[in-house]
């Protein structure tokens, strides 16, 4: 990942007012105490995205870096914070519990909470912010697991640690359809990490189970554009049988079938209604939300909306008279 901040191009005098406004606006809003006076300090941060997903990666010297009470209570987007020691130490303290990380060892602490990051050494890390919801756990999960050193006992943590490295520098990861692809391995990978430490499978499996419903709607929506999305394809992206599938959508009272329509045709009217709503076709407009039919297409859409889907575009897009 390239920097996009480097204080070497910064007058000392701006050098702390400029790293905490990209921090506060990109990342999470903290306080941070520079060790070094203002023309010693050195920072290099570069930011990424993948999808909702936040990267920052840092070198910087030393530094203490605070979320304080009053911070925490303006949390308006719960977060999940995963930290990654690349070289030296570092210090995580939250809810009355401490870790240090060395090179290859990750902690998890949570937006919600005030907490306190050391970096006596320097920094050089990565940090990458999940929302909250994304991992669908329960609470006292993520507690017990926040300040705990990943890494070096857990055989999964020790994969999320390459894996996370590595999605952390990669510019590629950070684009497009690649970015698509990862996020949702990227939050698996992470709930896996977090329902699997200390060897706790029946905790594992239970958080993994009581958000499947949760998890397998989430997907829904993600790739309701997908003309091959089938009951099949969505059992096999969470490793379940089809049978297991209905099951769970049962027990939350959904039928697959009249779920993905609906949504779908949500999407035709919103698209149809909108500013380029004329730009294409509207069988191109159904077609790209899977509708592949142009006569089922205007006749489900109907169904729903009591009227067509070309009436619908026309009354919010009236062609001007000659």
């Amino acid at each position: 990942m390239s920097p996009v901040l480097d204080t070497a191009y910064i007058p000392p005098r701006d050098r702390e007012e400029v790293i905490r406004h990209a921090v506060w606006e990109s990342v999470v809003a903290v306080d941070i105490d520079h060790r070094p006076a203002a023309e010693d300090i050195s920072v290099r941060i570069g930011l990424g995205t993948v999808g909702p997903l936040r990267i920052c990666s840092a070198r910087a010297t030393a530094v203490t870096i605070r979320r304080t009470e009053r911070l925490a209570r303006k949390d308006e987007e719960p977060a999940v914070f995963l930290g990654l020691q690349v070289t030296g130490t570092s210090l995580v303290a939250q809810n009355g519990r401490e870790c240090v990380l060395r090179p290859g060892e990750f902690a998890v602490y949570e937006s919600i909470a005030p907490y306190t990051l050391l970096f006596d050494e320097g920094v050089d890390h990565h940090f990458l912010r999940f929302p909250r919801a994304a991992l669908a756990l329960p609470d006292r999960l993520l507690r017990d697991t926040t300040t705990v050193t990943l890494g070096s006992e857990n055989p999964i943590a020790r994969l999320a640690f390459t894996y996370f490295s590595q999605l952390a520098v990669s510019d590629e990861l950070h684009q497009g359809v690649h970015a698509d692809a990862v996020v949702e391995p990227s939050v698996e990978l992470l709930r896996a990490v977090l329902t699997s430490q200390h060897g706790r499978s029946s905790l594992a499996k239970g958080p993994l189970e009581a958000t499947l419903g949760l998890r397998v709607t989430q997907y829904i929506r993600d790739h309701l554009a997908d003309p091959d999305l089938s009951a099949a394809r969505i059992a096999a992206a969470h490793g379940i049988s089809v049978r297991h599938l209905y099951a769970v959508l049962s027990r939350s009272g959904i039928s697959l079938g009249d779920w993905i329509r609906t949504r779908r045709l949500a999407e035709c009217r919103r698209e149809l209604a909108g500013p380029n709503g004329r730009l294409r076709t509207v069988a191109a407009i159904g077609r790209s939300w899977g509708f592949a039919d142009a006569t089922h297409f205007s006749k489900v859409f109907k169904q729903a909306y009591g009227i067509s889907p070309r009436v619908w575009r026309d009354e919010n897009h009236p062609r001007s008279s000659a």
